[in-house]
C-alpha cells in the first residue's frame, strides 16, 4: 500500500517594518572603453523583480527590493506567473502596494511649509507641542510660561494636564475643526505566512514546495489638496536599469494552465493522488518520480509547470494499473541504463512487468471496456521508451507500431479525431490523449515510409487554421507540423510509384510554397532566454518550430528525383540547419532531446564536411550521458552507421545517398526516433 501524503507547517512572522529606502547610486566603470559596463543577467532572481523588469540581488528569504516595497518575494514559479490574466492582476496589485509603500513615505517624511497647516504624521505616537505648525495657540505653548523662559513662576504648582487615551481631541481639539484631517482608524500591520508542503510517495519524501503568503491591513489614507497626484501607471523608480528598458526581452503570455482536456478532468491543485504498489516495487516506483518523469514532457513543463507531474502522470498511476507497470517498466529499463546495473533481476522487473502490461491491456481490450484507461497506458508504452534505454538493448519486445496499431482502433472507437477536428479553433480544448496520438501518428510514419492514420485530420485541422496542442506539448507549431504530415503523404506515394516524376515535382513545389507562407519575420529567431536568464516559452517554441522547418525542407529536397546530399542547395541547407542550433539551450537542461526527428534528417544529409557534424560532436558533450539513453542515443548510433558507410563510397569515389532507412533495416532497427 502506497500513499501520498500533503503535510503543511504554518509560521506566523511579527508585523515587518519599513526599512529607509537606500538612495540608487550610479556604479560605472571608467577603464579605457567609451561604453557603460553591462550588469551580468542572473538567471535566478524572484518572479516578483521578473515581473516588474527589475534587477534582483537574489537576496535570501527576501531581495533587497521587495522587502524595502513591503512586497511578496517569490524564488519558486507561482502560479500567477504562467496565466496571462493572473499576470495582469498581480501587477497591479504590486503597483497598489508599491503606491501606498510611497505615499506612507511621503507624509512621514515631508517637511511642512511655513504658515500651512499640516496634517499629523502616520505614526500613532502621542501628539507633542511640535506635531503641528499652527498659526494660533497651541495647547502647550512652549514660549509662554515655560519653564526654560526668563519669565516662568518657579514656586507655582505643577499644571497636571488631563489625559485621556480614548479621546485624544482632549489634547487637539482643534484637529475636529479640519474636515480634511480625520483620525486614522487604527495602525497598519503586515504578517507574512509561510506554507510548506511536502509529498510523500510510501512515506518517503519526494517534493517539497515552500511558499509564503503576506496579509496586510494597511488602507491608504484620505487624499489632501497638498499630496501630488500619483499616475495611474507610475512605477517606482529604483535603480538605473529603468533608463534600458530596450535592452530587456518583453514579458510573455504564459500558457492558459487549462489549455489541455486531460483524460482525468480539470487541474486540481490540492488533489493526493495514493499509487498502490507491492514492497518490492517501491523502488521502481521512486525512481520513476524522481529520475524518469522528468525526461519524457520537458516542453509541457516548460510550457505548464508542473502538469505533466500532477495533471498526466500521477493520476494515471493511482487510478490505471496497466499504465503503473508500464511506468515500473520503464523504470527499470532506466535504472538498468543509467547506473550499469546487471543481472537477472533488473532484467527480471523488466520483463515481468512489460508482460504484466500486456496482460492488462489484453484482458481489458476483451472485455471492450475502460477505453480510455487502454489507449492512456499503450501511449505510455510508446512514448516512454523514447526516454529510457540504450540503443543495443536486445530484451525481446513488441514492436512500437504494432501497439500504435492499438492505440488508432482505440483512438477511433473513442471518436477522438471527430472531437479533434471539429472543435472551434478558439474555445476547444485538445484532448491531451489525442495530441499525444497526433505526435507519435505523424512522426512515426516517416520511420515506416507510409502515410499518417489521420492525415485527412491533419489536413482539415491545416485548412481551418485550428490548433492541436503540438506546439505546447513537443514545442513545434501545428502548421509545421501538418505540413509534414503531407511530406509523409507525398513520398508514400512516391514509394508507391502512384505518381510520376512531373506530378511528384508538381507536388512538391506546391509544398515548397505552404512551407514559405510558414516562415517568420527577420530577426524572429533569438536566443530563448529572458532577462533574467529563464526560458521564453514561446521563443524557445519559435526556434524549434525554425529547426523543424529546414528539416522538412531538406526531405521535400530528398524527394526530387535525382538529388543529392552533395548538391550545392542541399549542402546550403544543411549549413543553415546547423546555424541554428545557436539558439537551443544545450546540456542535460537543454532541449536537444526534444530535436531527434529534425537532427537525423539533418544528419542524414550532412556530408563529411559538413559544419553539422562539428556542432553536433560538441552537442553531445555537453549532453553527456544522457546521450546515449533513449531516441536520442538511437539516432546518434544510426547516423553514425550512415555517415560510416556513406563515406567509405564517398572514398571510394561512388556518391551515392544512403538512407537511413535502409541502414535501419540492414540492422534490424526498428526505432521510434520522435
Amino acid at each position: 500500500m502506497s500513499n501520498k501524503e500533503s503535510r503543511k507547517t504554518t509560521a506566523v512572522v511579527a508585523p515587518k517594518s519599513t526599512p529607509p529606502r537606500p538612495t540608487p547610486t550610479l556604479n560605472t566603470n571608467t577603464g579605457t572603453g567609451t561604453g557603460t559596463k553591462m550588469h551580468k543577467r542572473s538567471r535566478s532572481g524572484c518572479f516578483t523583480c521578473r515581473l516588474r523588469r527589475k534587477k534582483c540581488d537574489e537576496g535570501s528569504p527576501q531581495c533587497k527590493a521587495c522587502k524595502h516595497l513591503g512586497l511578496k518575494c517569490e524564488y519558486k514559479r507561482p502560479v500567477w506567473w504562467s496565466n496571462n490574466e493572473q499576470r495582469k492582476a498581480q501587477k497591479e496589485t504590486i503597483k497598489n502596494i508599491i503606491k501606498r509603500t510611497k505615499l506612507s513615505e511621503k507624509t512621514s517624511q515631508a517637511p511642512a511649509a511655513p504658515g500651512v497647516e499640516s496634517p499629523p504624521a502616520l505614526s500613532h505616537s502621542l501628539p507633542t507641542s511640535a506635531t503641528y505648525s499652527d498659526v494660533n495657540a497651541r495647547t502647550r505653548a512652549v514660549s509662554v510660561d515655560s519653564q526654560y523662559s526668563l519669565e516662568y513662576d518657579f514656586n507655582q504648582p505643577p499644571v497636571q494636564e488631563p489625559f485621556d487615551l480614548y479621546h485624544p481631541q482632549v489634547f487637539t481639539p482643534q484637529i475636529e475643526s479640519h474636515l480634511h484631517y480625520q483620525p486614522y482608524p487604527s495602525t497598519p500591520y503586515e504578517v507574512d505566512i509561510k506554507t510548506e508542503r511536502q509529498m510523500f510517495v510510501n512515506d518517503v519524501p519526494t517534493r517539497r514546495d515552500s511558499s509564503i503568503s503576506t496579509f496586510s491591513t494597511f488602507q491608504p489614507p484620505p487624499s489632501h489638496d497638498s499630496f501630488p497626484p500619483l499616475p495611474e501607471d507610475a512605477w517606482v523608480q529604483e535603480d538605473i536599469y529603468e533608463a534600458h528598458g530596450h535592452l530587456f526581452s518583453p514579458p510573455e503570455e504564459g500558457l492558459d494552465f487549462n489549455f489541455f482536456d486531460f483524460s482525468h478532468g480539470p487541474p486540481h491543485p490540492s488533489h493526493q493522488s495514493v499509487i498502490r504498489v507491492d514492497d518490492c516495487d517501491r523502488p521502481l516506483l521512486d525512481h520513476f518520480i524522481d529520475n524518469v518523469l522528468r525526461l519524457i514532457f520537458p516542453i509541457l513543463e516548460v510550457n505548464q509547470h508542473g502538469s505533466a507531474r500532477s495533471e498526466v502522470i500521477l493520476p494515471a498511476l493511482e487510478s490505471n494499473k496497466c499504465y503503473l507497470h508500464c511506468c515500473l517498466s520503464i523504470a527499470a529499463i532506466h535504472l538498468k541504463s543509467t547506473q550499469g546495473i546487471q543481472g537477472e533481476q533488473i532484467d527480471s522487473d523488466i520483463m515481468r512487468h512489460r508482460y504484466a502490461t500486456i496482460s492488462e491491456l489484453c484482458e481489458a481490450l476483451n472485455r471492450d471496456t475502460d477505453h480510455l484507461q487502454i489507449l492512456e497506458a499503450t501511449l505510455g508504452m510508446i512514448f516512454f521508451q523514447c526516454s529510457v534505454g540504450r540503443p543495443d538493448d536486445c530484451l525481446p519486445d513488441i514492436p512500437w507500431h504494432q501497439h500504435f496499431q492499438a492505440a488508432t482502433s482505440l483512438v477511433r472507437k473513442l471518436e477522438l479525431p471527430d472531437t479533434f477536428a471539429h472543435g472551434n479553433s478558439s474555445q476547444m480544448h485538445p484532448p491531451f490523449n489525442m495530441t499525444l496520438t497526433s505526435w507519435i501518428d505523424i512522426l512515426g510514419a516517416t520511420m515506416l515510409g507510409r502515410a499518417p492514420q489521420f492525415a485527412n485530420t491533419y489536413r482539415d485541422k491545416h485548412l481551418s487554421a485550428s490548433t492541436s496542442g503540438l506546439c505546447e506539448l513537443m514545442g513545434c507549431e501545428d502548421r509545421m507540423m501538418y505540413l509534414i504530415s503531407e511530406i509523409a503523404c507525398l513520398e508514400a506515394l512516391k514509394l508507391g510509384n502512384v505518381l510520376d516524376d512531373m506530378q511528384l515535382c508538381e507536388h512538391i513545389k506546391l509544398l515548397g510554397q505552404q512551407m514559405d507562407l510558414t516562415e517568420p519575420a527577420p530577426g524572429a529567431v533569438d536566443l530563448p532566454y529572458s532577462s533574467t536568464g529563464a526560458i521564453r516559452p514561446k521563443q524557445l517554441s519559435r526556434n524549434m518550430t525554425a529547426m523543424f522547418r529546414v528539416a522538412a525542407r531538406i526531405w521535400l529536397c530528398s524527394l526530387v528525383p535525382g538529388s543529392s546530399k552533395y548538391d550545392q542547395s542541399m549542402m546550403d541547407l544543411v549549413a543553415r540547419f546547423a546555424a541554428l542550433f545557436e539558439f537551443i539551450p544545450s546540456g542535460p537542461d537543454g532541449f536537444d532531446r526534444s530535436l531527434v526527428w529534425p537532427l537525423l534528417i539533418g544528419g542524414a544529409h550532412s556530408t563529411d564536411s559538413s559544419a553539422f557534424r562539428h556542432v553536433f560532436a560538441d552537442r553531445i558533450v555537453c549532453l553527456g550521458e544522457q546521450a546515449e539513453f533513449g531516441s536520442f542515443g538511437r539516432m546518434v548510433r544510426l547516423l553514425q552507421e550512415v555517415w560510416r558507410q556513406s563515406d567509405e563510397e564517398s572514398k571510394m569515389g561512388e556518391r551515392q545517398n544512403v538512407h537511413w532507412r535502409d541502414v535501419m533495416r540492414q540492422k534490424g532497427w526498428d526505432f521510434l526516433l520522435i
